[in-house]
């Protein structure tokens, strides 16, 4: 497996215990629908949270909101659009972005909530 790919892992083991700690209960992890890939489904009280899960190394220093596409985007909102249908899940959809910046074995968390608000 190719080291970005070993980060991107790392990121979202990283992002799932995160978001447990903060009471968050995983439903998915890598969920696929045609081309679209969405790599954390969530739920807490409120909401369906649909993750897109950003990890870098150290010195990368593009903006959240710079991470992620308009094409992506449309994707992740077809992918959240079919679960919540097949499922019947009768709660609002919110879209995170969650960053992990990885230096050696220190990392730090960005949750950016209602990402696409910020774009």
């Amino acid at each position: 497996m190719a080291i970005h790919n070993d980060i991107g892992k790392k990121g979202e083991l990283i992002a799932r215990q995160y978001l447990e700690s903060k009471g968050y209960v995983i439903l998915e992890t890598n969920y696929r629908l045609r081309k679209a890939e969405v790599d954390l489904i969530v739920t807490n009280k409120d909401y369906l949270v649909v993750v897109e899960v950003k990890t870098r190394s150290q010195g990368f220093l593009k903006s959240l909101s710079h991470t992620i596409t308009p094409s992506k985007i449309n994707l992740l909102i077809r992918a959240a659009n079919y679960y919540v249908q097949s499922r019947k899940i009768h709660k609002e959809v919110r879209f995170d972005i969650v960053s992990v910046i990885i230096e050696g074995e220190v990392h730090t968390i960005d949750h950016l909530i209602d990402s696409f608000y910020h774009f």
